[in-house]
């Protein structure tokens, strides 16, 4: 047998329950569609939250990675600069020390391009100094938060006169310029050496780089997967709500109206 309550009207209460579950999932497709994330506050998915700030912290390192690895990169590329000067310098002095050591060649023309040749070994020290090859220098850069094998580094060699073995040439007579020849020679395996190690940390600089670029898109989309909205889920979510919205009202309405329906019992 149904019995009447105007105290506790049951079908009110079940129907405000049911609003109020209806208002925050609107609430919540609401921001959702708003924000264009499927979380903006931890409550929305605690565990979905942690796993996308760790995405978006390796996206911050990388992203500065990069940075730090162009800049490496543009630093390689001034002392490579320099480096090729150097080649072709050390060119001018074998054509020099080529010439001075023929025998049809004068004293006189022998000072001649002596003076040319003196010249040229000055110029190589202040190039390489201008490029901060005149010391032996550390190089190092960070990429990646992978430990020691996130960081990108080497020695590079100190190139000036005196490390090339060329400081105290002359050809000032037919002898000296015949030993500046193959000195020079060995001068330019020498500086070989630098310029490999200096094209080896470029090409490492470039392959960081572009493996770099990939984890970023990898990344992206991974906290994308995680943080952004579905907006046609999202949508379809909103006219469901708001359906129920509308329904959960009207069904409010008719709770409350029954238990006045009570008192024409007592008429």
């Amino acid at each position: 047998m149904a019995s009447f309550s105007v105290v506790t009207n049951i079908a009110s209460v079940n129907a405000q329950a049911n609003l109020y579950q209806t208002s925050q999932g609107l609430n919540t497709t609401l921001q959702q569609l708003s924000s264009g994330l499927r979380i903006n506050y931890a409550g929305n998915d605690a565990a979905g939250l942690g796993v996308a700030n760790g995405y978006r912290s390796d996206l911050a390192t990388l992203n500065q990675g990069i940075l730090n690895a162009n800049d490496g990169l543009s630093s390689l590329q001034i002392k490579d600069g320099a480096l090729s000067n150097v080649s072709q310098l050390l060119d001018r002095l074998s054509t020099l020390a080529t010439q001075a050591a023929s025998g049809s060649t004068t004293d006189s023309s022998r000072t001649i391009l002596n003076n040319e040749f003196q010249d040229v070994l000055t110029e190589i020290n202040r190039e390489t100094s201008v490029a901060s090859l005149n010391t032996s220098t550390g190089f190092s850069v960070f990429v990646s938060n992978n430990g020691t094998n996130g960081k990108i580094g080497g020695t590079i060699a100190a190139v000036t006169t005196s490390t090339l073995g060329i400081s105290t040439l002359a050809i000032t007579n037919q002898a000296a310029a015949t030993t500046a020849v193959s000195t020079i020679r060995a001068a330019v395996n020498t500086l070989a050496t630098s310029q490999g190690k200096v094209g080896d940390l470029e090409n490492r600089l470039n392959y960081a780089i572009t493996l770099a670029q990939s984890q970023v898109v990898n990344d992206t989309a991974a906290e994308s997967r995680i943080m952004d909205a579905n907006m046609a889920q999202a949508s379809a979510s909103m006219t469901k709500y708001n359906i129920l919205n509308q329904s959960g009202i009207s069904a409010l309405a008719q709770a409350n109206s029954s238990s006045a329906a009570i008192l024409t019992l007592l008429r």
